[in-house]
């Protein structure tokens, strides 16, 4: 951990702005370019995580999903991608995938003989038992690159953001957009 702020990426661009357009306030670049290049990073540090067990970021969710829903680990491909904010398509491509490698299978809805339902597989259940513990280990190392105070002040500030711009009446007023 640094007590010391370095320079970063984002940095370089806000400097690079200023010196080509000073009239033009480009702060909000900032904490979003933050968020935007920390997401890149995450994204690659567990997807190196996620891979060491054979799956994507995308297969883990899915799997993580069931598994936090509880026994008997098993959802409507609809429930699925719902909660994952993906496309039909993309959780069909997903399903297809995680079958193929017997981590969950499909089983009739007994609710609705029309409809199938994805289930945990036994291996499906070892496999995100074990994946889950390394992924939450993962997180915890980069998370230690930050004072613990920081973190909670971080996590307080993105949970903030994240209910503004998760309700459904939120837009962003754009100005002089054509």
């Amino acid at each position: 951990m640094t007590d010391r702020l370095q320079p970063d990426a984002v940095d370089a661009i806000l400097a690079q702005w200023k010196r080509e357009r000073p009239d033009l306030d480009a702060s909000p670049m900032g904490p979003i370019g933050r968020i935007m290049r920390c997401s890149a990073l995450l994204q690659r540090r567990l997807g190196e995580t996620f891979s060491t067990f054979g799956m994507s970021a995308g297969e883990f969710d899915v799997l993580a999903t069931l598994r936090r829903s509880g026994a008997p680990y098993c959802l409507s491909p609809k429930a699925l991608f719902s909660t994952l904010m993906i496309t039909s398509g993309t959780m069909t491509h997903r399903l297809q995938r995680l079958e193929a490698n017997g981590w969950v299978l499909r089983v009739p809805n007994s609710q609705d003989a029309r409809s199938m339902l994805v289930q945990l597989t036994p291996a499906g259940l070892e496999l995100i038992d074990r994946a889950v513990e390394v992924h939450i280990e993962t997180e915890r190392a980069i998370l230690a690159l930050i004072e613990p105070t920081s973190v909670t002040a971080l996590d307080v500030h993105l949970s903030a953001l994240l209910s503004e711009l998760e309700r459904p009446d939120c837009e962003a007023p754009v100005k002089g957009g054509r």
